[in-house]
């Protein structure tokens, strides 16, 4: 798996103008956002992700894995959708995934032009398939496109983590945490990622 070549700048740069952040780059040495390399498995497993804790959807995950004969569209489309919901999918997320591999298999998405595309530009794409909302496209962006300033307001572990290191624990708004979020930038992907260490020391990956 792949590590972003802006790291190491993004996290000096971020220590210089956060000490929270500073703190925990220190704690977190040697660790970094990885990509999986492949955008199927990606959004896949972004959708398995939704509204459930991270171990129970490495869980899901995993029984996927052992019970599909390979991760790619063309299996999932064609995948029986009982099997799918055996592995633990509830009835919502089959249908996502199976749209998500027809997606693929029937070339309605721009792939050659993603990296030309602004993150704005791609997050109206992916939203065009069924299930992924604007988090799911924001987690791709951050997980494969690699993209540096990505801040996904919505993310409850993000919000958390915010009010934790930022109100003593007590809610805050989304437009504090969004103010906050300006002295960040062009690395509002990175601090996220910290946010989300600070909460859970294991990687999160997608």
């Amino acid at each position: 798996m792949n590590a972003p070549d802006y790291w190491k700048r993004a996290t000096r740069e971020l220590s210089g103008c956060d000490a929270v952040i500073k703190d925990l780059v220190a704690k977190s040495k040697g660790l970094t956002l990885r990509s999986r390399g492949d955008a199927f498995n990606t959004l896949a497993r972004s959708i398995v992700g939704q509204q459930i804790s991270v171990k129970a959807a490495q869980s899901v995950w995993n029984k996927l894995v052992a019970a599909v004969p390979g991760m790619h569209p063309e299996i999932i489309h064609a995948h029986d959708a009982d099997a799918l919901r055996a592995c633990g999918l509830s009835r919502s997320k089959v249908v996502y995934m199976h749209d998500l591999a027809h997606h693929f298999v029937a070339n309605k998405l721009s792939i050659t032009q993603w990296e030309r595309m602004s993150d704005d530009e791609l997050i109206v794409e992916l939203t065009q398939v069924r299930g992924i909302g604007r988090w799911t496209a924001e987690m791709f962006l951050i997980f494969y496109m690699m993209r540096p300033d990505v801040f996904p307001l919505g993310d409850i572990g993000l919000q958390r983590a915010m009010s934790l290191h930022y109100n003593s624990g007590k809610p805050l708004s989304q437009r504090k945490i969004d103010a906050i979020s300006k002295r960040w930038q062009p690395w509002r992907s990175v601090a996220t990622w910290y946010m989300w260490r600070s909460l859970d020391p294991v990687p999160v990956e997608y």
